[in-house]
């Protein structure tokens, strides 16, 4: 599919969406659809698919072909749509970049090389080369706690005149990294907290943007907090997010998939079907899970004042 790249303004609330899937383990292109007007509707900034969040290591090629061209078909235009990228090789992460831009997507993010933990000249010269690759904008993901490499300060440096990479998911877990952003780049990178629960504090601190988990099923509210960050009403903002902290906190654990598919079934806009190995959760653990949900959701905040 060919078109004109799309300028991505990397800021706002970008979430992470879920791959919806059937009992049938094939793609539930309904409550997908269901599940984007929703967040279409809070008013998001993009779309993000194949994530963690999205099962990304489950997906065939095909499979991420349709989400990408039914969420094209989706947004209109309105917001970007992107791909993630988490390859063993520098070549299938090329590829990938080339199927993306046939597949209609707007940017990527892309992680480093998975499995092989690659060294700091390796992990550069992997990002370069896709840069090179492709005219596509991309937002580096850095997630050493996850994902085992960490794009440091002076990587970013050698980065700096690739012109397509353009931003950060930062998920180091170490907010004070915002700030050493800014000093030492300025505007060069735009930050995009990728922890639910550090969301607020690296917004105060100067992040542009929010790539979220939980706004899988609740969508106002994240859009909510981001916009009375950024519009200097911390009281408000902070309000909303004490009550949803509890929420928050089902994304920082490694069951995050079921947890927040389990969220999504309760306010309407997803199933709670995964792809194996993961299972739905079960016993104590699912038990947990759903009372923090229904506990949440006795005291969930009106927002709809906030969106306008």
């Amino acid at each position: 599919m060919n078109k004109n790249i799309m300028k991505i303004e990397w800021k706002g609330v970008m979430p992470a969406v879920t791959t919806k899937f059937t009992e049938q383990d094939k793609l539930d292109l309904h409550f997908f659809e269901i599940n984007i007007k929703a967040q279409l509707e809070a008013g998001v900034n993009g779309i993000i698919l194949g994530g963690t969040l999205g099962e990304a290591s489950t997906l065939t090629n095909d499979e991420k072909k349709i989400l990408v061209e039914k969420t094209v078909e989706l947004v209109r235009a309105k917001v970007p749509v992107i791909i993630n990228i988490a390859e063993q090789s520098t070549k299938g992460a090329i590829e990938a970049a080339q199927r993306a831009t046939d597949y209609g997507a707007d940017g990527l993010m892309l992680l480093p090389p998975m499995r092989y933990k690659a060294d700091s000249r390796e992990t550069v010269t992997y990002f370069q080369k896709i840069a090179s690759s492709t005219k596509l904008p991309i937002m580096i993901y850095n997630n050493p706690v996850d994902y085992g490499i960490e794009v440091t300060m002076d990587m970013f440096e050698t980065l700096r005149d690739f012109e397509n990479i353009q931003a950060v998911k930062e998920s180091t877990r170490d907010i004070s990294n915002v700030t050493r952003m800014k000093n030492r780049f300025g505007e060069r990178y735009k930050i995009l907290c990728g922890v639910d629960t550090l969301a607020l504090e690296s917004m105060v601190l100067g992040a542009d943007g929010w790539v979220a988990g939980l706004v899988c099923a609740f969508p106002k509210e994240t859009v909510a907090i981001y916009k009375l960050v950024k519009s200097g009403k911390l009281p408000e903002a902070l309000s909303i997010y004490r009550w949803f902290l509890p929420l928050l906190e089902l994304d920082i654990h490694t069951k995050l998939v079921q947890n927040i598919k389990l969220a999504e079934v309760a306010t309407g806009i997803g199933t709670e079907f995964v792809r194996e190995p993961r299972l739905p959760l079960v016993g104590e653990e699912r038990k947990k899970v759903l009372g923090i949900i229904e506990n949440s959701l006795k005291s969930r905040p009106n927002v709809d004042k906030y969106l306008l």
